[in-house]
C-alpha cells in the first residue's frame, strides 16, 4: 500500500507558543508530533511506501522514516495536487492522510481500509455519538446533515486511475473543504439549496461525488473517532494535550 500524509500547514500566535513550532504536523502531543504519530499509524496499518509533503522542518524532522519527501508549496491548493501525485500511478490504492490526528491509530486506520469497497473513493466518518463519548466535553466538531450529526475523518482512500480526476477539482474542493455549503454550491445550486434547507444527507453527497468524479464514492460510516479528531485551533490543541 502507497500512502502521502499533508505537512505543509502552519500555525502562529498563542498556538504555535503553546507547540513550540510553526508547523503544525511537528506539535508535540503526549511526547510525539503529529507527524510522527502518523506514519508510525500507517506503517501500522500496511503502509509499505509513505510520502510526506512539507517544508525543511518536516524534512529534517521525517529523516528515514519515509519513502519519499516532496518539497511543499506556499499554496495548500498546490500542495494538494501535489500529495496526488506524490506516487506514480501503478494500478495501486492512495491512502492520504492529514498530519493534524493527535489520537490516530493503526488499528483505527486499518478498520477504515478494510471496509472501502474495491474501486471506491472513501472517507472516514465517524458518528457524533461515537465522537462525543470518546472525547467528552471536548471543542465542537461535527457537522449536520439532514437531521443527523457527523464527523469527518481526517484519512481517505483514493483507488487506482483517480488521482487526475481528483485534480482536476482539487484546488476548489480544497478552498471550500471546511464550509461544506460552499462546497455544494460547486456542484450546483440546487444542491446548495438542499443544504440550506437542511435536507443534503451523506447520501447525497455520495451520489453528487460519484457523478461528479465518475467514480463510485463512498463515506465509511461509524468508524473510529481517533480518525475524525482534527486540530485546528488552540483549544483544540490544548484538550489533545491533556486528554488520552
Amino acid at each position: 500500500m502507497k500512502a502521502v500524509i499533508t505537512a505543509g500547514g502552519r500555525i502562529d500566535g498563542p498556538f504555535a507558543q503553546a507547540a513550540g513550532t510553526r508547523v503544525k504536523a511537528l506539535a508535540p502531543v503526549r511526547g510525539r508530533t503529529m507527524l510522527a504519530l502518523m506514519i508510525e499509524s500507517l506503517r501500522g496499518a500496511g503502509a509499505s511506501r509513505v510520502a510526506v509533503i512539507g517544508g525543511d522542518e518536516v524534512r529534517s524532522a521525517c529523516g528515514a522514516a519515509i519513502d519519499r519527501f516532496v518539497d511543499e508549496s506556499v499554496s495548500g491548493s498546490e500542495n494538494l495536487l501535489r500529495a496526488l501525485r506524490a506516487w506514480p500511478e501503478d494500478g495501486e490504492a492512495l491512502l492520504y492522510a492529514t498530519s493534524d490526528l493527535p489520537y490516530v491509530t493503526a488499528e483505527a486506520i486499518a478498520a477504515f481500509i478494510v471496509r472501502v469497497p474495491s474501486g471506491a473513493l472513501a472517507v472516514a466518518l465517524a458518528e457524533f455519538a461515537d465522537f462525543a463519548t470518546r472525547f467528552p466535553d471536548a471543542p465542537p466538531f461535527g457537522i449536520t446533515l439532514a437531521g443527523e450529526r457527523v464527523v469527518n475523518g481526517g484519512v481517505f482512500v483514493l483507488p487506482p486511475g483517480s488521482t487526475e480526476r481528483l485534480a482536476a477539482v482539487a484546488t476548489r474542493l480544497f478552498d471550500a473543504r471546511k464550509r461544506p455549503w460552499q462546497m455544494a454550491g460547486l456542484v450546483s445550486p440546487l444542491v446548495l439549496l438542499r443544504f440550506a434547507l437542511r435536507r443534503l444527507s451523506v447520501g447525497d453527497l455520495e451520489a453528487l461525488a460519484a457523478r461528479t468524479l465518475q467514480i463510485p464514492a463512498c463515506a465509511v460510516r461509524g468508524c473510529a473517532p481517533e480518525l475524525a479528531y482534527d486540530v485546528d485551533l488552540p483549544l483544540e490543541y490544548a484538550y489533545a494535550c491533556a486528554h488520552d
